[in-house]
């Protein structure tokens, strides 16, 4: 059942082979939560919220059109409920904490974060160092750029996924490569 491709397995889930949903979760669990975390960064809200996508898709599956790529439909499911999430959780924004001349006591007294050039030169290792680049980048470019190299999405898949225009997916991969190549020269 392992080798069947979704399709086969949908189809018979549809059927009534209930085993077959395990066979999907398993296929997706990890693409799925790898995806989550892109958005929230947090392991804990990841895990909740890979669990409520494999929740919404056994609620949704008899809704799913089956001509319709099943990867596409999931990772769409996925990205909606990262969203709403993030929505939902109250932020208290860094502007909330200026003072009447316009200035930000917690902005004021963060400390750089940023790895010291010792440590940047011990990053050996090229993933290591395009992690820690990559993470500079605007999540509209990361996200692209993960769904294609990452998870092998073509740009008209990612376009359906995130609900942007093919053209729109296009040049966030364009100007995503583009910083990151900057980025990486500055290294």
């Amino acid at each position: 059942m392992e080798n069947y491709r979704d399709e086969q397995l949908i189809a018979n889930y549809l059927k009534g082979d209930e085993e077959l949903l395990e066979v999907l979760v398993r296929r997706y669990f990890k693409l799925i939560y790898n995806f989550v975390y892109q958005y929230t960064g947090s392991l804990e809200d990841s895990e909740d919220i890979t669990q409520e996508v494999f929740v919404k898709v056994w609620r949704n599956f008899r809704k799913f059109n089956q001509k319709k790529s099943f990867k596409t439909w999931i990772f769409s499911i996925a990205k909606n409920t990262a969203i709403d999430f993030l929505r939902k959780k109250k932020a208290i924004p860094f502007s909330a904490f200026n003072d009447v001349e316009g200035k930000n006591a917690i902005i004021d007294t963060l400390v750089d974060t940023g790895p010291i050039p010792d440590e940047l030169f011990e990053q050996v290792s090229t993933e290591k160092m395009l992690n820690l680049v990559m993470k500079k980048l605007s999540p509209a470019y990361r996200t692209v750029l993960l769904l294609h190299y990452n998870d092998h999405f073509t740009f008209r898949e990612i376009a359906e996924i995130l609900s942007k225009s093919i053209n729109t997916v296009k040049t966030r991969h364009r100007r995503g490569i583009a910083i990151l190549r900057k980025l990486l020269e500055e290294k």
